[in-house]
């Protein structure tokens, strides 16, 4: 899983409430099982019109977003069902975090798992960030998660808190699998003690 240290990008401001999973990507793209592939469906049936084309005035199909790495969104982000496409599909577009003033557990967690940092932040405070990505391509937010802050383009930072394991994980790049190779030392000696002491297993 790639590091998460500090990212300085385009930030696409999404002002609505409930966007729920099945929104974020639709069920019928559920089928695979690849973590790759699903960028193309992020948002889809908001992103294209019945024929497929894409529809213009959708804030990630204006050029100024098309290269957004941060969402900008309104509460209770990542609602419903619980599907880790989600995550996948929002990383596989290129979005690396996401701000809202709160998340569903489940996704809020699935974040983490897959390389996304989903950052909770009072209103007043999503406002000021959504005001911030309305100007488009040519202002930057800057998210550090060492420090734990989100800095506008204008210099308005703003401190959030998150889990020390979980940013542990995302600094160091450590998914579930990442997490169990940092042991693998202790389970190769645990292996071969068991195999001496019961071969027979």
């Amino acid at each position: 899983m790639e590091k998460f240290e500090k990212l300085t990008g385009i930030a696409a401001p999404m002002p609505l409430v409930n966007i729920d999973t099945d929104m974020i990507i639709p069920k019928q793209f559920l089928k695979t099982i690849k973590r790759s592939g699903l960028g193309v469906n992020l948002f889809d049936e908001m992103r294209y019109d019945d024929n497929g084309e894409e529809i213009p005035d959708f804030v990630l199909n204006k050029p100024q977003y098309r290269e957004a790495e941060i969402l900008v969104a309104g509460d209770n982000f990542g609602c419903g069902s619980s599907r880790e496409h989600a995550p996948w599909a929002l990383k596989d577009f290129g979005i690396r975090c996401v701000i809202a003033p709160s998340f569903a557990d489940i996704f809020y967690n699935n974040c983490f798992k897959n390389g996304i940092l989903p950052i909770a932040l009072p209103q007043d405070q999503v406002d000021v960030l959504m005001k911030d990505a309305e100007k488009g391509a040519n202002a930057r937010i800057i998210v550090d998660l060492e420090e734990q802050t989100v800095t506008t383009s204008d210099g308005d930072s703003f401190a959030f808190e998150v889990d020390s394991f979980k940013k542990h994980c995302l600094l160091e790049g450590l998914d579930d699998i990442g997490l169990t190779l940092e042991k693998v030392g202790a389970i190769d000696t645990f292996e071969a003690r068991a195999s001496a002491e019961r071969p027979w297993v």
